[in-house]
């Protein structure tokens, strides 16, 4: 059974003249055809006005929603010749308006820029037109740099954290000369569990929590560099499922007496600490503690002064897995209340709870995944959040009031927004796209529900690139229960009447969705070259893929693989009813997770897939990394039925088809004896197998050197599908 959703024609109407896609193009392609846009646009802070950058990058510009005027707020050369005054040189030079730049008060922006081999921060007066405030940062290369509140600027060199002083002074907190212990960084517990910072100042910004791993334990894993006279080894740390993990601690550095504190959060030590919060009053810190089964959630309260466990706030079990993703985030008004996101209704949702642990307010709305949560009202008595609608192919912004729990949906347009509210909650800033809209720019009135649109984009492409026809379609799982979100690419020119090969590109995997309502339909220009190419292009998310909630996703468990398939052949069903699809050429290609993917449908399903290209592919859950393998396979030591019927080694005596595999020679993700183990394999098995190194790429191709992947792949299907 299956619905078709959205027809989205390009290619028809268009007197000029129109081609196809170079190569080149599949990877510079969106720079080049983007849509029109507002750059870097967001309220400007305390005021009724937008600021976004001009299309050439040189200046700041502003627009006061109510009248829609428009002006040049700060050009380029202010800044320049502000940093020029403020350092007293004349060299200072920006190639464009600093694009990460955040407001400070309603006339005050901050930016960071490098110049004279040095990192500063900057505060500008677009009144006075100067430098109010600068921090320098003494070092060229920095990672993780973070100001608080006083203008302490934390930051690592190496493994190590340095701080510099509101005076300029430079301060090391940590000098670890043992590169298995690394202090401060974000790569803790490999950036799972929502994880990405690794220092945390607290509230009055007097001290700093941070994370120190100790990977000592964990045994070498050898990456070569192929680039020397002599190729070296350059060892990673790399814990694989079922075998010895990190142990990872949080310290806390009181800047003015220069102590530290370990807090004590317990044995065993294989644990993950998650979900890093300050108390608002600053005395103490929450840590989501999980334990390395991640089954069992404890969100722990702890002194930051003696470092001494205070209480256990709430637990949550699973019986597949608990999945913490966001800290929590404290009601601006009520320091005794705080938000925490979980899925453990069966979608990640928001609730109130008390610093006692209760349970004050659930925050969930239907079906809705948060995703976004976007700031409180002015009274602090709402919240607004960018969730999923529509079967998660939409996301649209809802607003929530905390006291009563109602929720109301704030943009109505089918498609994927991105919107924000002004800082007295009057008007909100609306952008979206869909399948047949690039990009649409609004400003609501929150009260009247006028709406004045600032940008809708042309189609970039049109008149240029002979775009081809795509397809949202909507096919049921193969339980029989559950609606997937698919996508078809039409070839260029299609005609029913003649048979085409197909194109399969799959990924398969949790935390990611292929298939979307934007613009495009989620489609990557390779897809849009593989059907100009001549090819049906065909994706479809699985069960285990990305916003459609828990249950959609743990049906993975302990088996990964096994129902993904069997999703992904009731997707090859919908293709093979169709008369024009050519059943003797279907070809599968995937990356990473869709690398596992593409090689488990080429063996277990041999008849119906000829041609495979896998990149990066996990061939077998015991060679990957701990945290995410064992949260959805558990140990080889716990599920040994699991691990082997998912195991592509024993599996490649089935070979049939023509596979090739691809993979990064510093890949430190799928690590390289995945695909190696794998071709083994296929020579005890007398299987013939292509294989392609790129030997200075890590998990993911990328640069110019993509291109020639895109080329690869595409020459390896017209080699083995094309007649």
């Amino acid at each position: 059974m299956y619905k078709i959703l959205i027809a989205f024609v390009l290619s028809v109407g268009f007197l000029q003249a129109q081609r196809n896609f170079t190569i080149d193009e599949t990877v510079y392609g969106p720079r080049t055809y983007a849509a029109k846009t507002l750059p870097m646009v967001q309220w400007q802070k305390g005021t009724q006005a937008l600021t976004y950058l001009d299309d050439t990058y040189q200046k700041l510009m502003v627009k006061d929603v109510k009248t829609l005027t428009e002006k040049t707020l700060v050009y380029k050369s202010e800044l320049e010749k502000a940093i020029n005054e403020k350092l007293q040189i004349s060299s200072a030079t920006l190639r464009i308006f600093p694009y990460d730049f955040s407001w400070i008060s309603a006339n005050v922006l901050s930016f960071q820029t490098l110049q004279q081999s040095k990192n500063y921060i900057f505060h500008f007066d677009i009144i006075t037109k100067s430098i109010i405030k600068s921090i320098e940062i003494p070092s060229q290369e920095v990672a993780g740099l973070d100001v608080n509140s006083q203008d302490y600027a934390s930051y690592l060199e190496g493994n190590n954290i340095q701080l510099v002083t509101p005076k300029g002074e430079r301060i090391s907190v940590t000098n670890d000369e043992n590169k298995a212990i690394v202090n401060g960084s974000d790569y803790v517990h490999r950036q799972e569990f929502g994880i990405n910072k690794g220092m945390f100042w607290s509230p009055k910004g007097n001290k700093l929590a941070y994370y120190r791993k100790d990977e000592t334990m964990v045994g070498d894993y050898p990456i070569i560099d192929w680039n020397e006279r002599e190729a070296k080894n350059n060892n990673i740390k790399y814990p694989m499922a079922g075998m010895k993990s990190e142990e990872v601690t949080l310290v806390v550095y009181d800047v003015n007496s220069a102590q530290k504190v370990s807090i004590q959060t317990g044995e065993p030590k294989e644990q993950y600490l998650t979900m890093i919060t300050w108390d608002p009053s600053g005395e103490f810190i929450y840590i989501g503690v999980l334990n390395r089964e991640q089954n069992h959630l404890k969100l722990n309260q702890y002194n930051v002064t003696t470092g001494s466990f205070v209480k256990t706030l709430f637990e949550e079990k699973s019986n597949s897995w608990v999945e913490p993703q966001h800290p929590l985030l404290f009601i601006p008004n009520n320091p005794k209340q705080f938000i925490y996101q979980t899925d453990s209704k069966g979608y990640n949702q928001m609730y109130v709870y008390d610093t006692n642990g209760k349970l004050v307010k659930n925050l969930g709305y239907n079906d809705v995944v948060v995703q976004d949560i976007k700031g409180f009202s002015t009274k602090n008595d709402k919240i607004t959040y960018l969730g999923t609608a529509n079967n998660g192919l939409d996301s649209q912004l809802y607003e929530v009031e905390l006291k009563s729990g109602k929720t109301k949906q704030l943009t109505s347009v089918s498609g994927i927004h991105s919107a924000s509210i002004s800082d007295d909650g009057t008007y909100i800033l609306d952008q979206y796209s869909n399948a047949t809209t690039p990009n649409s720019i609004s400003i609501v009135q929150r009260n009247s529900g006028k709406s004045s649109n600032l940008i809708s984009a042309e189609n970039p492409l049109a008149g240029k690139i002979n775009t081809p026809k795509i397809e949202l379609l909507t096919l049921t799982s193969a339980d029989g229960k559950t609606p997937l979100n698919a996508r078809i690419i039409y070839p260029a020119n299609f005609d029913a009447t003649q048979k085409y090969p197909v194109m399969v590109y799959v990924y398969g995997g949790s935390h990611a969705q292929l298939v979307t309502n934007r613009w495009l339909s989620g489609a990557g220009y390779f897809d849009m070259y593989m059907a100009q190419q001549g090819y049906i292009v065909f994706t479809l998310d699985n069960r285990g893929s990305d916003n459609r909630g828990k249950a959609f996703c743990e049906v993975t468990h302990r088996n990964l693989g096994v129902n993904e398939m069997a999703d992904q052949m009731k997707g090859i069903e919908f293709l093979k009813s169709k008369n024009f699809v050519d059943e003797d050429r279907i070809g599968v290609f995937g990356w990473s997770y869709g690398g596992f993917m593409t090689i488990s449908l080429m063996l277990n399903q041999p008849e119906t897939f000829k041609t495979g290209v896998a990149g990066g592919p996990v061939i077998d859950w015991k060679y990957y990394e701990i945290m995410y393998g064992e949260r959805y396979m558990d140990t080889p030591q716990e599920n040994p039925d699991g691990y082997k019927n998912t195991s592509l080694l024993e599996k490649a005596s089935k070979l049939q088809g023509e596979l090739l595999i691809i993979h990064g020679a510093q890949d430190p993700v799928v690590v390289q004896q995945h695909s190696m183990n794998f071709i083994e394999a296929c020579i005890k098995s007398g299987k013939q197998v292509d294989y392609f190194l790129y030997p200075n790429h890590e998990h993911n191709v990328g640069g110019k050197d993509r291109i020639h992947l895109y080329q690869k792949v595409a020459s390896y299907f017209d080699l083995h599908l094309k007649k």
